[in-house]
């Protein structure tokens, strides 16, 4: 059982940066590819980037690409998203989840295990 913690949220003016943790609690964090997802109220939880499990390969949502940098330090057990550019529209609950296995999925039902969310909020 993969118990994820997220961090770093807090209210940015638009065009502000914050990075985002997610730690684990499993020392075999390696194993797993994590993803970030974000929620906005009245909104279906979408995809915003994903890792693979050595970080060799990296998935980002279009409307996050060249904006968005997610990365990993498996000693740490830490997965990070730096967010630059911030818009008004990326408003939501942040969510990194983790899955085994070696795809890249953008679909939240593919992924296992779910941290509790870190709220980020972009004013204009």
């Amino acid at each position: 059982q993969v118990q994820l913690v997220e961090s770093g949220g807090g209210l940015v003016q638009a065009g502000g940066s914050l990075r985002l943790s997610c730690a684990a609690s499993e020392r075999t964090f390696s194993r797993y590819a994590v993803a970030w997802f974000r929620q906005a109220p009245g909104k279906e939880r979408e995809f915003v980037a994903a890792i693979s499990r050595s970080g060799g390969n990296l998935l980002y949502a279009d409307s996050v690409k060249g904006r968005f940098t997610i990365s990993r330090d498996n000693a740490k057990n830490t997965v990070y998203l730096q967010m630059n550019s911030l818009k008004p529209e990326d408003t939501a609950v942040y969510y990194c989840a983790a899955r085994g296995g070696l795809e890249l999925p953008s679909l939240p039902d593919t992924y296992d295990y779910w941290g509790q969310g870190t709220r980020v909020t972009v004013s204009s």
